[in-house]
């Protein structure tokens, strides 16, 4: 199926000319109504904080099977020179491959896995189709970090995905320690959508992928969430995994340990949450970075 041109109202403005003052969202977190694996405390904590932790979603055996692909696949020249690998400006390293679960075939069994899209329908409740996947690395003492940032800002500012009924899930393939890089949250920010101020730049996502500076919230507007939210990090062995909703703030901080990170990254929209034309941008990014043909995962 190939997503509709016809934009819908704009709910959340953002890159505006003028600051915006965040404003709470209107739609559910957890949208019920589909059956899954996950229990009612579960879901009850993803509502409140806009994340849950899933301990040991993959066993010892499968971690290192995907530990060895994603080492084959930034060690091959044709993934390499292909436009969904993106590299580090410094240092040239692998930092992302985009579109994975098109590239690997492993992983492409992992989204379909019910560990993995039976928690994704059942927090949308609905159908899903994989909005972005990727594998990130974060190698030890040059690994960069992601500022602070809501992933449904830019989806909805450059890709045009109306509202926020999407999620995300990060699952550990290295140990996840407190300092090597690991991913923080802000516990309840998912329920404030936060404008941020600033023309989207023709192609922004070239530079955004590597570093954002358009599309991140201002020091302001961070400051007042970490004061009323407080600040958590995801960390635990390499198995685990966190989900966590689309407008969440979050972000995370350079590696200078010996001890490298990596993991898969895979986010799921609602199929009733198409995309439609960019509500701030003049082209939307290319398909390997927000997939705008899809076919529902289960069916």
């Amino acid at each position: 199926m190939t997503l509709t041109d016809t934009r819908v109202h704009d709910r959340y403005p953002t890159r505006t000319r003028e600051p915006l003052a965040p404003f709470g969202r209107v739609e559910p977190t957890v949208w019920g109504g589909v059956s899954g694996p996950l229990d009612p405390a579960t879901l009850a904590a993803h509502d409140t904080h806009g994340y849950s932790r899933h301990d040991a979603l993959l066993g010892p055996g499968e971690v290192a099977a995907f530990r060895a692909e994603l080492d084959r696949l930034a060690g091959d020249d044709a993934v390499r020179a292909d436009e969904r690998t993106i590299v580090e400006r410094a240092t040239d390293e692998v930092r992302s491959i985009f579109e994975v679960h098109r590239i690997s075939g492993l992983i492409a069994e992992l989204v379909r896995d019910p560990r993995v899209l039976g928690r994704a329908r059942q927090i949308l409740g609905s159908e899903v189709y994989v909005h972005q996947s990727r594998v990130n690395y974060m190698p030890g003492f040059e690994g960069k970090g992601f500022y602070w940032h809501s992933d449904f800002e830019t989806w909805h500012a450059e890709d045009g995905m109306p509202v926020p009924r999407a999620v995300s899930m990060s699952i550990a393939l290295t140990d996840n320690y407190p300092f090597n890089g690991g991913l923080m949250v802000m516990p309840g920010s998912h329920r404030t959508f936060v404008p941020c101020v600033g023309e989207t730049p023709a192609e922004h996502y070239k530079a955004s992928l590597t570093e954002q500076e358009i599309g991140v919230p201002s020091r302001s507007a961070i400051t007042r969430l970490a004061a009323e939210h407080g600040i958590d990090q995801f960390t635990g062995p390499a198995g685990s995994a966190l989900m966590f909703d689309s407008n969440l703030m979050h972000g995370s901080g350079n590696n200078i340990t010996p001890f490298p990170r990596s993991n898969i990254f895979l986010c799921f929209n609602s199929v009733d949450n198409a995309l439609v034309r960019p509500y701030a941008a003049a082209a939307p990014r290319p398909g390997f970075i927000a997939a705008r043909t899809f076919a529902p995962l289960s069916r």
